[in-house]
């Protein structure tokens, strides 16, 4: 059963033009809590293939613009809403880039970041924290007061105190897995909106 469900959404994906089956994902998210309504400006980060550039792109239309980092280059999608930056979030040269891209605050921040796996999930998922909590930075530094965040987050022993964490900074927060995903995975999306800035 769940080896049919993955090739369902691969399969959807091949035959509606999608790099990936996360464009399905990120379709649910948006259909579930509404995080693309009157948006124009979205950024995308850990964006490649770029599935989920493709879904923001049609949402946003051709008058809003996608913006889109990743450590690897993203193959042109053909898209004349969509811009795409290499560069590593971690590092301030990516967001100086980002920040001379955006002629707007996002209405949007999508985060679907994965460090290198290592096999070793403690590591991982620890990891997998720290590059959320660069995302949050660049929601920090762009995001609208009332824009939405979608961020993945690898369950495991340090996600609750995480959560926790977040929970006091969204005004709005709730927690999703989309059916596209695996079941046996253990990602899992926050999508909040109204972020608190550290002081």
């Amino acid at each position: 059963m769940e080896e049919r469900k993955r090739d369902l959404y691969r399969r959807m994906a091949r035959e509606q033009g999608y790099r990936s089956r996360a464009a399905f994902k990120l379709k649910e998210i948006d259909k579930r809590f509404g995080i693309f309504n009157d948006a124009k400006v979205v950024l995308d980060l850990g964006a490649a293939p770029g599935g989920w550039l493709q879904a923001a792109s049609e949402a946003v239309g051709k008058e809003g613009l996608v913006i889109g980092i990743d450590l690897k280059p993203i193959k042109s999608l053909g898209l004349e809403n969509v811009k795409t930056v290499v560069g590593d979030i971690t590092e301030n040269s990516t967001l100086e880039e980002v920040r001379r891209l955006l002629p707007d605050p996002v209405d949007a921040l999508l985060s679907d970041l994965s460090p290198q796996i290592s096999g070793t999930w403690d590591v991982d998922q620890l990891l997998q924290i720290e590059l959320t909590r660069s995302a949050l930075r660049f929601a920090e530094e762009f995001l609208r007061p009332d824009g939405w965040v979608v961020l993945k987050v690898f369950q495991g022993m340090d996600t609750q105190s995480f959560l926790e964490g977040l929970r006091r900074r969204l005004g709005y927060m709730k927690i999703f897995k989309p059916k596209a995903s695996r079941k046996r995975s253990a990602e899992i999306y926050v999508v909040g909106r109204f972020l608190k800035k550290r002081w």
